[in-house]
């Protein structure tokens, strides 16, 4: 199985997690035209970035290793160059610098200096703004649709996130599920 073929799976499980606007892209059968693959780049310090937001939308708990472990900080880059048209990456680099705009402004400091603390809330008023003006093609909506997508299609998130059956049974409709249990992992 193709990774395309295995990221339309997890979307797929997650079902309304996700924006139509990352479904959409997971969905469609297209390819990106050559001129619009890599319309941006990402830097290393981008890159970190991504990590550290992700990481406040899937931090490590006591049961699994959050969204840093999973390796997201290159794999969120790698989605938007590979599977969103041009317009999309471009919008996507322009919110992630007005995230990094919003934490100079507000904290003298850029987003990987932050505490967890005002991290979280930079994340949280982004996600309040977003919800305020519906826009489906946001930096938090697609870098959060990417974090959940990237996560739980990764090793630690099939395998430690959420209980995982490397060669299941037979298929059982009615089975007992108890109050806190891991989601199945297939």
């Amino acid at each position: 199985m193709d990774r395309r073929k295995a990221l339309k799976n997890v979307a797929f499980l997650l079902g309304t997690a996700l924006s139509s606007t990352t479904v959409g892209v997971l969905f469609e059968s297209f390819t990106l035209p050559e001129n619009e693959k890599n319309t941006v780049y990402f830097s290393s310090f981008e890159e970190d970035v991504l990590t550290e937001f992700a990481d406040i939308i899937i931090p490590t708990t006591k049961s699994s290793p959050g969204a840093k472990a999973a390796g997201l900080g290159t794999f969120i880059p790698m989605m938007i160059q590979d599977c969103y048209p041009a317009e999309i990456q471009l919008h996507f680099a322009s919110g992630l610098k007005e995230m990094e705009s919003k934490c100079t402004e507000q904290h003298n400091k850029n987003f990987v200096s932050l505490t967890v603390e005002e991290r979280q809330k930079i994340v949280g008023e982004l996600r309040d703004e977003t919800i305020a003006s519906k826009d489906k093609k946001s930096f938090f909506t697609i870098a959060r649709d990417l974090t959940l997508l990237g996560y739980f299609s990764s090793e630690i998130g099939c395998t430690q996130a959420r209980e995982y059956l490397p060669i299941p049974g037979r298929y059982d409709g009615n089975a007992d599920y108890t109050p806190g249990q891991k989601a199945w992992a297939t």
